[in-house]
């Protein structure tokens, strides 16, 4: 054997392992990725729902729209009609839950409202009055939040007891929860929905209902 076949022979061999090698990397590669998947996808459901969480509907309801919102978000006052359709039409079959996402100027301070709203059993009436007069406080780069504070007292909220009431610790540890769940959910825009745990894209009002009308008869 001359001392070129010997040098192809090496090389052919060489080219054997390395393949092999390569092969034995990908398949720990595809198997990493795919352990990894797996845990971030059991991860986002622990995610999705905290025990404090305002929740309207059946705890145990087969179905559970999830939407991660801004009380300063124009997007999610146009949806919030559609959430309250939703709730309507499946009383008895969904859950649905809201989740804080502070992206807006003045948002922290009206989660801070609304959660003060919640400790006198005010939260939906005062929600609903912040989002149907939300052009009127929620002004990009100059939140007017007094106009908040006095729609939510016309809605019904204790104002004196509730400008203490804001500053209350849970309130603080619920916004900085909610903002560590947007992060590891990588949350970029509001209305968020997630139904049964996945992630709606592309959606619109109809397909909303149409999707949860789907979870339904199909749960």
């Amino acid at each position: 054997m001359n001392r070129r076949s010997l040098l192809l022979g090496a090389s052919a061999l060489g080219l054997v392992v390395f393949g092999g090698g390569a092969f034995l990397v990908n398949r720990q590669r595809q198997a990493e990725a795919e352990s990894a998947a797996v845990a971030t996808s059991t991860a986002d459901q622990a995610l999705l729902v905290r025990e404090y969480s305002p929740s309207f509907g059946p705890t145990d309801a087969k179905v559970a729209l999830v939407e991660f919102f801004d009380p300063s978000c124009e997007a999610c006052r146009a949806y919030h009609p559609v959430v309250q359709e939703i709730r309507r039409q499946f009383p008895d079959h969904v859950r649905v839950v809201l989740r804080y996402t502070v992206f807006h100027e003045g948002s922290d301070e009206a989660v801070r409202i609304l959660e003060a709203a919640r400790m006198q059993d005010k939260f939906e009436p005062v929600l609903d009055a912040l989002l149907e007069q939300q052009p009127g406080w929620a002004v990009h780069g100059a939140p007017q939040m007094d106009v908040a504070w006095e729609i939510a007292g016309a809605a019904g909220l204790d104002l004196e007891r509730a400008e203490t009431d804001q500053f209350f610790p849970g309130i603080t540890g619920i916004l900085n929860q909610d903002a560590a769940d947007v992060e590891a959910l990588a949350i970029r825009q509001t209305p968020t929905f997630f139904l049964n745990g996945k992630r709606l894209e592309n959606f619109s009002a109809e397909s909303l209902i149409a999707d949860v009308r789907f979870a339904v008869e199909n749960s």
